[in-house]
């Protein structure tokens, strides 16, 4: 089976290492230190803080230096997530595949042929036979998932989907970039107007009342205007929990993508 070396480690990311893992592939975790990832409940970010993290009842472990990630990628009882040097990570383990699954709307994406055998890229500016092999769709609609094989993604729509009633209006934006400090847990329930996390001396207070669907780490390094919060007025804490529908879509697309590739470890 293949080794696949993942950027990310949201809930796309994460869905994607846990998705290719089940089918028997070798899946590691990159990201940038301290990331702001807030639907930690639905990934596997907790391991770059807390040391291990936990979905669906899979363990991700954090690899603190490039001999660590080989080390576990061999013994493979857990998936490993890092945040060291990247190009040292892709030279250490000369992956089958590569997927940037970091879903950054507002940046370009990179250059990725010929970094790996495979290279697949998730969303807007991805370009099949372009800066990627492949790309897989990630936008909502009946193509989400589909895996493109020559041209583009759709582009970012930038509404979300309405849960409770609500879209736009449960999140928290960062007011400006710092480091997020807060008491809270993923799950939580809040009432309107409840201070839930801080950046520096400004309060972060709920839109809404309902449960913390989202909820960046304390001490993540944060930009000024990413999503920090999410509530979900539902009020069921559960819903917080694991792999979301467009996530699986996305993972369903790669692991349909990635294959028979050939393992070359």
């Amino acid at each position: 089976m293949a080794l696949v070396l993942i950027r990310g480690s949201g809930d796309v990311a994460s869905a994607v290492a846990l998705r290719l893992r089940q089918a028997g592939h070798r899946a590691v975790l990159h990201d940038d230190p301290r990331p702001n990832h807030f639907r930690r409940g639905m990934a596997f970010t907790d391991a770059l803080f807390d040391g291990t993290g936990t979905l669906e009842g899979v363990r991700a472990k954090r690899a603190r230096t490039v001999d660590d990630l080989v080390r576990m990628v061999a013994c493979g009882h857990a998936i490993a997530v890092c945040d060291t040097d990247f190009a040292e990570v892709a030279a250490a383990l000369e992956p089958d595949v590569l997927v940037d699954a970091r879903m950054r709307k507002h940046e370009a994406a990179p250059h990725l042929r010929g970094l790996a055998p495979l290279t697949i890229g998730l969303g807007p500016g991805f370009v099949a036979g372009g800066n990627v092999d492949l790309a897989v769709e990630t936008a909502w609609g009946d193509t989400l998932g589909r895996v493109i094989r020559s041209g583009s993604a759709l582009t970012h729509s930038g509404e979300p989907r309405a849960l409770g009633g609500h879209g736009r209006g449960r999140y928290v934006h960062a007011p400006a970039a710092g480091t997020l400090r807060t008491t809270l847990a993923i799950g939580a329930f809040v009432h309107q107007g409840d201070e839930v996390a801080r950046i520096g001396d400004t309060p972060l207070l709920a839109p809404l009342s309902g449960i913390l669907r989202g909820l960046t780490h304390d001490g993540a390094a944060v930009s000024a205007g990413a999503k920090v919060v999410e509530v979900d007025p539902r009020g069921d804490p559960t819903a917080a929990f694991g792999i979301g529908d467009r996530p699986a879509r996305i993972a369903a697309g790669v692991l349909y993508a990635v294959g028979g590739v050939p393992a070359g470890h």
